[in-house]
């Protein structure tokens, strides 16, 4: 079924949630929600597989507090160890034969089981890097910023770069065959020195800290020699990969401001290159991947190119140009798993649910491993490219680890069960998922509502609006937010105090093709205001009128601080009070504090201001006439405090009285004290109870 006959089923059979008995988990406290031990529990984050392959090791907590540690369990969800966190992580050679590992800052190889443990570099220095050659006798590794190669036959190193001591050192980006290898030299010399001051020890400390997109250059290294043959230099943004049998290195080169994309494979033994693949956008380039097939010289890429991220294959010459994967639907993860196989990730089903599939590349056939409902992410294969792990959540469910049988697609094998019991002695409710069309009677949005407890039709409710945050993110689907947990359960925490919640996945969210993400281009704030306009408008003509539309709150932090703060100002009769956390205010700030974001979504602020002004709240500041919350942990050094200042003089200095401010002096981007956490979401409460009610 194409997606618009979905679409418009949803539109015809969605049911809002008002029409059934409404559950809400009464009694949930803002300290149950943001004190420790932690309700939903930590989420388990995969780190390595062990060296025989038959455990996980992951980062967690089993008491449900913040501070973590080393688990493993194996592949059946059998046998929870906790570990020591100085465990080595092994690096498992091709062959399948050996693991490598550092370990006291020297290299040990071993079995693949972990027997016969041997120590074959030794130095006072720290060696990291490690990467087996194809053929799984060298190993290189990065000390001191130079590039090194051991033979793991017999003892000795061999030093493959010699670093300038005014030049930038060499890192490694892999093995081009058994002799050469792809290293790179990474110049900030020209970045801007951008400060993050701290304040709350004895002396304040400046927090300096250099910030640009350097100067890149690639090399081909070669073993018999000191000489490095040059790929490319120069300001970009590219990722290489080689063949296995080393002929060729190709070269996946991106503009600094990600308009442009070319797939360059450097054919090393008759010394030419071809472009096998181009792609230009007005907006910026998203989720590109590339990787040559294991053993033969097939490349696979992921492509917006066709308007949605699609799998393709080329030959090294650029012949037999293939797209496998067609449709309205979104690829976020592809490898393979043998010349002729890709598993691969897509939101066929559903915008909001992630299915596991297979591809053959020889004739495209297509095959679904997966059959239960989920939204699934975090993928990792196993080394021998035979089992796939990966997170997997549904609605009011955090996510745990999974492991698939590619071999054997079953059922999805559970590994880990890391959600405390309590977490589900709370009556939760499981919000609306609701697909509707914008203004423009085209573009499909998604929302998710909740509704408050005892609801009645026929009564108004004051509404709260969630605005997520990174702006290219997708937080409406079917799951549990690793991302916005807490804001999920302050969600629910509303609806015993009589508000209904929603969230749109706004226009420049992901997984819902590039001209959905790119419409904000040059101009952040506009669209996904409307968005949020057109779902609240959809929802108050779907569920009888019951949000009191004159009394509408939004929240949100970083990119949804920035969305607050520009709603009020834009749509003042549409949002009548907000909450701005670690927002940007002003995106020339941004721009010079990551400009790997800013430039390809605004451009360069000296040439097109325009850009700046109109997306910036700043700009619009002395407009402000609806009550406005300010939060923002002082030593943020992702948006700066600077962007809370600088909003809150030009409101004191245009006589604004209506707004409220708070300053965590301990705190950065993302907030690590629960005290600091339950501060801010205890004033948000307050403020929207003074305000909507």
């Amino acid at each position: 079924m194409n997606r618009l006959a979905i679409t418009l089923l949803l539109l015809f059979f969605v049911v809002p949630g008002y029409v059934q008995s409404q559950n809400v988990p009464e009694n949930l406290t803002l300290e149950d929600i943001f004190h420790e031990p932690v309700l939903p529990g930590i989420r388990p984050n995969m780190n390595f597989i062990s060296d025989d392959q038959t455990r996980i090791f992951f980062s967690w907590n089993d008491s449900s507090y913040y501070e973590t540690g080393l688990y493993s369990i194996d592949m059946n969800g059998n046998d929870l160890r906790e570990e020591d966190d100085e465990v080595p992580r092994p690096i498992h050679s091709p062959d399948g034969s050996r693991i490598a590992f550092t370990k006291d800052g020297s290299i040990y190889i071993a079995n693949a089981d972990g027997s016969d443990e041997q120590k074959i570099v030794s130095t006072q220095e720290n060696e990291f890097g490690l990467t087996w050659s194809p053929d799984s006798k060298k190993l290189a590794f990065v000390r001191s910023g130079d590039v090194w190669v051991t033979n793991v036959e017999k003892p000795g190193i061999h030093q493959v770069t010699k670093q300038d001591g005014n030049s930038p050192g060499f890192s490694l980006d892999g093995w081009a065959g058994n002799d050469k290898l792809i290293v790179r030299q990474t110049d900030f010399s020209d970045a801007r020195t951008i400060y993050f001051p701290e304040y709350v020890d004895e002396f304040v400390v400046p927090g300096r800290t250099t910030r640009g997109i350097p100067d890149v250059s690639l090399f081909v290294a070669s073993m018999d020699t000191t000489a490095l043959d040059t790929l490319i230099t120069g300001t970009h943004r590219s990722s290489t990969g080689a063949s296995n049998s080393g002929q060729f290195v190709a070269i996946d080169y991106a503009d600094p401001a990600l308009k442009h994309r070319k797939l360059i494979v450097h054919d090393l033994h008759n010394e030419q290159n071809n472009v096998v693949f181009e792609d230009s956008t007005e907006g910026w380039l998203h989720h590109t991947y590339f990787s040559f097939a294991p053993e033969s010289d097939k490349i696979m890429f992921l492509s917006e190119q066709s308007g949605w991220n699609h799998i393709y294959t080329v030959n090294p010459d650029g012949t037999s140009l293939t797209q496998h994967t067609r449709g309205n639907y979104y690829v976020p993860w592809a490898r393979w798993t043998d010349d002729n196989t890709i598993v691969f990730a897509s939101n066929e089903e559903d915008f909001g649910e992630r299915h596991i599939y297979t591809l053959d590349i020889n004739n495209s056939a297509i095959e679904k491993l997966t059959n239960k409902e989920a939204y699934r992410y975090q993928f990792r294969l196993t080394p021998d490219r035979q089992q796939l792990i990966y997170a997997k959540t549904y609605f009011n469910e955090p996510y745990d680890l999974f492991r698939l049988d590619l071999n054997n697609p079953g059922d999805e094998i559970q590994i880990t069960n890391s959600v405390p019991g309590r977490f589900y002695e709370f009556d939760w409710q499981t919000e609306d998922y609701i697909h509707f069309i914008g203004r423009d009677g085209e573009t499909t949005l998604a929302m998710s509502v909740l509704y408050p407890q005892n609801f009645d039709e026929s009564e108004n409710y004051p509404v709260v609006v969630f605005a997520h945050g990174a702006g290219s993110l997708q937080n409406v689907y079917k799951g549990w937010s690793n991302n916005y947990w807490r804001e999920y359960m302050f969600h629910q925490y509303l609806l015993l105090h009589g508000y209904v919640v929603v969230e749109v996945d706004f226009r420049h969210s992901t997984g819902y093709g590039r001209k959905f993400r790119e419409d904000v281009t040059n101009w952040m704030g506009k669209y996904e205001t409307q968005d949020i306009v057109d779902g609240l408008d959809w929802l108050q003509d779907n569920c009888s009128g019951c949000l009191d539309l004159d009394r509408v709150g939004i929240y949100g932090g970083s990119y949804g601080g920035f969305m607050a703060l520009y709603a009020l100002t834009d749509k003042p009769d549409r949002f009548h009070v907000g909450a701005a956390l670690r927002k940007v205010t002003n995106w020339r700030n941004y721009y010079y504090a990551n400009p790997w974001y800013t430039l390809p979504r605004l451009g360069d602020p000296e040439e097109v201001p325009e850009h700046y002004d109109r997306s910036s709240p700043l700009t619009y500041a002395p407009e402000l006439k609806r009550p406005a919350l300010l939060l923002h942990g002082l030593i943020d050094d992702n948006v700066g405090a600077q962007d809370a200042f600088q909003y809150a003089e030009e409101l004191i200095q245009n006589g604004n009285t209506n707004f409220e401010m708070m300053i965590y002096p301990s705190e950065r981007h993302g907030f690590t004290s629960p005290h600091s956490w339950y501060d801010e979401y205890y004033r948000i409460f307050h403020f929207f109870e003074e305000h909507l009610k």
